[in-house]
């Protein structure tokens, strides 16, 4: 487990936020199960927030017919069971799930729910960037979302914005979450592991901190498929905690403040002259 003062002593503002990264597996009570025991250490351990990785619900390393029996509603018993973990521990989580699509009989959705300390679903997100690159195909099982107004939620002075994975290579999603109002990002992933993959998200996760100067947590699978690396960066780029190979969970104290004082040194944001259009 790792641990970040990072914001302590800037103000009464500052809030601990989690990373958990496990493997999810083909057995959706044994994830929820695990979900549990990390959200109940990262809880114990200060953190109001917790983000779980991409596809938590339900995983095989090979998508095939099965994500499509296993997938389930917004009401079904996965979100159920996060909402009534968030509510037990008085925190707010984030997971990825594969979310059952109406009337697709062949794709099902990459959707991130957030719900809040009450077990109330505040957000949802459904991936818009699919992962047809690296020789994977996520389309061929995988409905992209819609391109709407992004869905944001209040939490700890912050405004909190969603996105997913392969989403990070594509930098105008961030900066769209960022004229949303958002000031700090959550990553589910499930980044799979290859030659430069690693150096690939890490460079990419900072640089979406520092051009838009927010904060941003993503939460990994573990190995051997995922890459594992779950962190938390702070608007200047610093990574706060890290995550390596385990199944684990990092906590960060985080401000508001810091997002301003950091703002005040790179207006990048200010001084910008483009804005972003859907294609």
């Amino acid at each position: 487990m790792a641990d970040s003062a990072a914001g302590v002593g800037q103000g009464t503002r500052a809030v601990a936020i989690a990373v958990a990264q496990f493997a999810p597996g083909s057995d959706i009570d044994d994830n929820i199960e695990r979900m549990s025991r990390l959200a109940g250490d990262a809880a114990n351990r200060g953190a109001l927030l917790v983000v779980f990785p991409e596809y938590s619900s339900y995983f095989t390393p090979t998508m095939d017919a099965s994500w499509l029996a296993h997938a389930q509603t917004l009401h079904g018993p996965f979100v159920r069971a996060v909402s009534q973990l968030a509510a037990e521990l008085g925190i707010h989580i984030v997971a990825g799930m594969a979310e059952r699509v109406p009337d697709e009989t062949t794709r099902v959705a990459n959707t991130v729910v957030a719900v809040d300390d009450h077990g109330e679903l505040v957000a949802r997100y459904r991936k818009v960037h699919l992962y047809d690159a690296f020789g994977q195909r996520e389309s061929d099982w995988i409905v992209p979302g819609p391109i709407e107004e992004p869905q944001t939620f209040a939490f700890g002075g912050f405004t909190v914005g969603l996105q997913t994975c392969y989403d990070i290579r594509f930098p105008e999603v961030t900066r769209r979450l960022v004229d949303a109002g958002a000031d700090l990002i959550l990553l589910p992933s499930e980044w799979v592991r290859g030659p430069l993959k690693e150096s690939h998200w890490r460079t990419l996760i900072t640089a979406r901190a520092i051009e838009n100067t927010v904060y941003l947590a993503a939460a990994d699978h573990a190995p051997p498929v995922g890459a594992g690396n779950s962190m938390i960066v702070d608007p200047m780029g610093v990574e706060l905690v890290t995550i390596g190979e385990a199944t684990d969970t990092a906590v960060a104290w985080i401000s508001p403040s810091r997002v301003t004082e950091v703002r005040k040194v790179n207006p990048a944001l200010a001084l910008r002259r483009f804005t972003v259009a859907p294609k």
